[in-house]
């Protein structure tokens, strides 16, 4: 009888078979760590927000908070030089609404000028695959949770959620 080098068919399977069960084991991890860190890109998204409307309306007193979240964002593709319509006080990705599996939009709310209220959203691209909670906030620079991950559309829907920790 010869000697054969090399694994046989069935040590072979015997090893994907590991390989598949610890993947299926480590996937599910792998996706819900991926979750809690775009819940918390998010919550630091909003607080930068926060703190970019707080800082237009320090530099644009006669027009109060930022219309629109672009408004705090700077020009595409140039060398930003801050404006009432491109302050550049947050990034450009932020800026453009979508970053980290989350939708963020900032509105003013009525009144004005100078517009004295703001509302501040985060929303998962897809509830239970990108995030579980949806954020907001409003003048009052404290970031709410939505458990459900829906939008608050309002500030008085904002006011009525739970403060993070």
């Amino acid at each position: 009888m010869r000697k054969q080098k090399g694994f046989s068919l069935i040590e072979l399977l015997i090893v994907v078979a590991i390989i598949l069960i610890i993947a299926a084991i480590a996937i599910p991890n792998l996706l819900r760590a991926r979750m809690a860190a775009n819940e918390s890109s998010a919550v630091g998204s909003i607080r930068t927000i926060n703190t970019g409307e707080i800082t237009y309306q320090t530099s644009y007193p006669a027009v109060g908070f930022s219309p629109t979240l672009l408004a705090l964002g700077g020009a595409v593709n140039a060398v930003c030089v801050p404006a009432q319509a491109s302050a550049c006080l947050i990034d450009n990705q932020l800026s453009s609404g979508n970053k980290s599996g989350y939708v963020f939009n900032a509105t003013s709310v009525a009144g004005g000028p100078p517009t004295v209220s703001y509302l501040a959203t985060g929303t998962p691209v897809t509830i239970n695959q990108t995030g579980i909670r949806s954020f907001c906030s409003y003048e009052d620079a404290v970031v709410r949770a939505n458990p459900a991950g829906a939008v608050a559309a309002t500030v008085a829907a904002c006011q009525v959620l739970s403060p993070l920790n």
